[in-house]
């Protein structure tokens, strides 16, 4: 043990026994980060009809009672696609979009960069209201393509700036050669650029998912009727009658937004390391 605190944490020679405070630090903030998290999945099996923790009584009626109401149901089914949908849409436009960027000696690009990750920077619901206003007059409100577009705005500074960032790192000499030699500029980004990147493209794709998968504001304005997304019926849910199914389903989203998160990071580092 003591040895292992002497020995260096990274080439600059410091040692772990100096970076301790580091890590300690760091397991306190990843303590309270995951713990509010972690107290929702005991709630998800309690036989109570009411949130409880710790639960008195354990049972899986809840989660029966999501998996049967076609309510729940329906409004899974609108998430999963809208989720997928702008994974879709956002992934590819932002990549695009960021090697264009990196690879532009336009003046004012920066300017461009900025307009771009303008979604990020002031609140969502005025994004929010104003897409609902746009879809009024548009006829896309509470439909599948509004809510792929909304939430596409949303993902697409993420996509930019995960995938901005990779391209930093990234020598452009290597595609210059391959257009030297007579490859399009197309096949020399498809070929040689984007295997080089390919771990930030897969996080992008990631994020993007989660986005559209996890938002709320947005979808309380132009989700609902045949559409209705899962967290607005989650919200409506804790405003009309707190019962246990919510726990049930943040346990579930837990588990889904896990179980791809480590698919990203074995995809996109298996891809990367060939």
């Amino acid at each position: 043990m003591f040895g292992w605190l002497r020995k260096p944490a990274s080439e600059t020679q410091v040692t772990h026994g100096q970076r301790l405070w580091l890590y300690v630090f760091a397991a306190i903030t990843m303590l309270l980060l995951v713990t509010p998290t972690l107290i929702v999945i005991p709630m998800s099996f309690s036989e109570s009809q009411y949130l409880e923790f710790p639960p008195k009584n354990w049972s899986t009626r809840w989660y029966e009672h999501y998996f049967s109401s076609p309510e729940w149901m329906l409004a899974s089914v609108t998430s999963l696609k809208a989720a997928f949908l702008t994974m879709l849409v956002a992934t590819p436009i932002g990549v695009v979009a960021a090697y264009g960027l990196h690879a532009s000696k336009v003046k004012f690009i920066r300017i461009a960069f900025v307009l771009l990750i303008t979604p990020m920077m002031v609140p969502v619901v005025l994004v929010a209201i104003g897409a609902f206003y746009a879809y009024v007059k548009l006829g896309i409100l509470y439909t599948l393509t509004g809510l792929v577009l909304a939430h596409t705005i949303l993902a697409l500074p993420l996509v930019l700036i995960v995938t901005g960032s990779a391209l930093k790192s990234y020598d452009m000499n290597q595609e210059l050669a391959a257009r030297s030699l007579g490859a399009p500029r197309w096949k020399a980004f498809l070929t040689i650029t984007l295997p080089q990147i390919r771990f930030a493209v897969v996080t992008s794709a990631l994020l993007s998912f989660l986005t559209s998968f996890d938002e709320v504001v947005i979808a309380m304005f132009i989700s609902g009727g045949d559409n209705p997304t899962l967290t607005r019926n989650m919200f409506n849910a804790l405003r009309d009658q707190i019962d246990p199914t919510i726990a049930s389903i943040s346990t579930i989203m837990i588990v889904v937004t896990s179980i791809m998160m480590v698919l990203a990071q074995v995809f996109g580092r298996s891809k990367a390391d060939k």
